[in-house]
């Protein structure tokens, strides 16, 4: 039986970790999009769109993307949220199935508490995911987790996981 291929998304404007449960993972950005001019900011986030997407490749068996923190302060909210909704849209088209994770259940399944410091993540994923190398950074960390997540919740999962670090995956909608 062939492993199916998950996708571990934690999108953000400059950095976007993203990760593959087959090991790798990478981080996309561009610096200074929000304050850019309009059709600047639109073509911006089109070029990481393409970027990401490239990323994640043909048909992986499941993306799973955190859900975007609204209750963040600072600018950009408004173009993340564009970046979001592009690259689900344009999954979607090609019919790949989206998990949306909520950020306390990334945070449970890495760390067993649904808070967590950025800090604790990066040495969870560290310990117990060392086929990745995030360079110890949050968004490689977070996508990492993700695809952990996905590939656990297909009966292929990467590592042993407590369970009460398991139990996230019941927090999840996932897709049929």
């Amino acid at each position: 039986m062939t492993t199916p291929k998950t996708i571990g998304v934690d999108l953000s404007l400059t950095g976007t970790g993203i990760a593959s449960n087959h090991g790798w993972c990478q981080l996309i950005g561009e610096t200074g999009i929000t304050t850019r001019p309009l059709d600047e900011r639109l073509n911006a986030i089109d070029r990481l769109t393409d970027r990401i997407l490239t990323a994640i490749g043909d048909q992986p068996t499941l993306v799973a993307i955190e859900i975007p923190a609204f209750s963040r302060s600072g600018a950009g909210n408004h173009e993340r949220s564009a970046l979001w909704w592009r690259v689900v849209r344009n999954l979607r088209r090609r019919e790949v199935p989206v998990a949306e994770i909520p950020i306390q259940a990334r945070m449970r399944y890495a760390t067993g508490k649904g808070t967590a410091h950025k800090g604790a993540v990066i040495d969870a994923v560290a310990r117990r995911l060392p086929m990745f190398d995030t360079k110890g950074d949050d968004n490689l960390a977070d996508a990492a987790i993700l695809a952990a997540m996905a590939a656990d919740h297909l009966g292929h999962p990467l590592a042993p996981m407590p369970a009460t670090h398991r139990a996230a995956l019941g927090a999840v909608t996932w897709p049929a």
